[in-house]
């Protein structure tokens, strides 16, 4: 997904940073798309943000994709599988968005895209505890950074994704002991009968960026096929 994300904006004409730990999996961006710049940075490293953000200059947009699946209930948890859900989806956003947000705030104008899930606050998804959890810590960040920045310019919105197809799902298809039967319970999910596509949630994320929701902060911007009706 976050690499559709960065496709489609330097399609939009944005200048990007396209950051990831496995800076091999974005060597070819460039070629794609010369207004991409990879960059490897672990987003639990606070001091790697704040250097990799101090090195990006100015930002006007700040999307926040990082994230990790635990897959199990609360029993099937590890202490270390709770910590790195935390870490890894929410409190790394912490860290992004404290970097970025004094540069909007001085300049009066950004908008921060937060990726969340619809497992989260706004429903329970079987098998997700840590995830779940996690992602709703999200939603409030989000709405937390929105209303205490609405007067400085800066946005801050939420996009809550169903069950999007990606590598990271695929992988979990094709690991399971049945991959055609894990796919239809993932399909069966959505009332629509389909997965989401990461080009998809690529034009969601650049809709909450761009000036046209330009009325919308705190917000919640769900595309799940129906998951959630």
């Amino acid at each position: 997904m976050g690499r559709a994300i960065a496709l489609a904006f330097a399609r939009e004409g944005a200048s990007v940073v396209a950051a990831s730990r496995t800076l091999s999996k974005m060597e070819d961006l460039p070629r794609i798309d010369s207004k991409i710049t990879p960059v490897a940075l672990d987003v639990t490293d606070p001091a790697a943000v704040r250097r990799v953000v101090a090195e990006a200059g100015p930002l006007d947009i700040l999307v926040n994709n990082a994230g990790w699946v635990h897959n199990g209930t609360i029993l099937d948890c590890s202490d270390e599988d709770w910590a790195r859900s935390l870490d890894q989806n929410v409190t790394s956003m912490f860290h992004t968005i404290r970097a970025a947000l004094p540069g909007m705030i001085e300049r009066r104008q950004g908008s921060i895209v937060n990726v969340a899930s619809v497992a989260s606050s706004l429903t329970g998804v079987a098998n997700r505890t840590a995830y779940g959890t996690s992602k709703a810590a999200v939603i409030g960040l989000t709405k937390a950074v929105a209303r205490d920045f609405i007067g400085a310019g800066v946005r801050c919105n939420a996009l809550c994704p169903g069950t999007t197809h990606s590598p990271s799902l695929e992988e979990r298809i094709q690991s399971s002991a049945d991959p055609e039967g894990m796919r239809a319970q993932f399909i069966a999910r959505q009332p629509m009968g389909r997965l989401g596509t990461v080009e998809e949630m690529a034009a969601a994320a650049v809709y909450l960026a761009s000036d046209e929701s330009g009325f919308m902060t705190g917000s919640l911007l769900v595309a799940d096929g129906g998951q959630t009706l």
